[in-house]
């Protein structure tokens, strides 16, 4: 299992990674470059409320977290058809997507500090 800490880091890259991905990348204009960065920005701001280790407002549950990051990581995978631009680009959406999913799925549920207790109630 991933530890909370350790994918707190993640999602930090992964935002990051989103981000920038239009620019390295060369991706065309239009939903394929643009969605990464609306994704890369919400990863960074869920990630920055959520309840663990490198979380700042720690308002947010780690499994709701774990949650966002499993749908992030299918719209990722689905975006190049879902928006018409597989012809041009797709397995860095797919590659990003699969690691997204493989890290929500492998993440303990919770942190493993009790900063806010009602999260973690019927563990």
């Amino acid at each position: 299992m991933i530890s909370t800490k350790i994918h707190g880091y993640l999602d930090y890259i992964m935002g990051a990674t989103l981000l920038v991905l239009p620019l390295f990348l060369e991706i065309p204009a239009g939903a394929a470059s643009t969605l990464p960065v609306i994704l890369g920005a919400g990863v960074i701001v869920y990630s920055l409320i959520t309840d663990y280790e490198l979380g700042l407002l720690k308002i947010l549950a780690m499994k709701t977290h774990l949650l966002l990051d499993l749908l992030g990581g299918a719209l990722l995978i689905v975006t190049p058809w879902l928006f018409g631009f597989a012809d041009e680009t797709f397995w860095p959406f797919i590659i990003l997507g699969v690691l997204e999913i493989g890290a929500s799925l492998m993440t303990e549920k919770k942190p493993s500090y009790d900063a806010n207790p009602e999260h973690h109630e019927g563990r």
